[in-house]
């Protein structure tokens, strides 16, 4: 056993994967000890508490193996699989967390004599441009959205992101400059930007 767990962990992560879809859980345990700390990373980095990061990445890896049939090697590799099934689950804990506190704000009487944050107009507008920027990074391709993601919600530099993503750090930063220059002229086209 101790030697098949070592021949393991001489695989290349797309072999691992390919043991994965057919239901090796000793291949999916490989993959877990070696993307499990930038995943961590990733997810405490983007919530600030170690438990929350810690479920957040169970879930993950939880739905990856569930999932493992659906890796596909030509969107990326395995460690941004796994990373964009981390940041995923962040945001979707965000969502939950910020519904279960509307829900519980909203069912309390407090709530009646609390004035209302902005104009409902700003607010509207606000949220309209929200939209207008989260359909901007979904327009644009996979590997450029990833790392602009980590860096302005993951709070990764550069180099970080390179090393989480096993890239040189000139690719890292060229996809960031392609990114926002799409960006740019997606919002500026939709007047979110002057």
């Amino acid at each position: 056993m101790f030697s098949q767990r070592r021949n393991l962990r001489e695989l290349a992560d797309e072999d691992l994967m390919q043991r994965v879809r057919d239901g090796d859980a000793r291949a999916f345990e490989v993959l877990v000890d070696r993307h499990g700390g930038p995943a961590f990373s990733l997810a405490y980095r983007m919530c600030g508490t170690r438990a929350r990061a810690e479920d957040i990445v169970q879930e993950a890896f939880l739905s990856l193996w569930r999932a493992g049939g659906r890796y596909d090697q030509s969107r990326g590799s395995v460690r941004s699989w796994v990373l964009s099934a981390v940041h995923n689950r962040a945001i979707d804990s965000f969502r939950r967390e910020s519904v279960r506190r509307a829900s519980s704000l909203e069912e309390s009487p407090a709530a009646e004599r609390l004035a209302a944050p902005e104009l409902t107009e700003v607010e509207v507008e606000r949220r309209a441009d929200a939209e207008r920027v989260r359909a901007a990074l979904d327009d644009l391709p996979d590997e450029q959205r990833q790392v602009i993601e980590l860096a302005y919600y993951g709070g990764f530099t550069h180099q970080q992101i390179a090393d989480l993503l096993s890239l040189p750090a000139g690719t890292v930063k060229g996809r960031m400059r392609l990114g926002l220059g799409k960006l740019r002229i997606s919002l500026a086209d939709a007047g979110v930007l002057p």
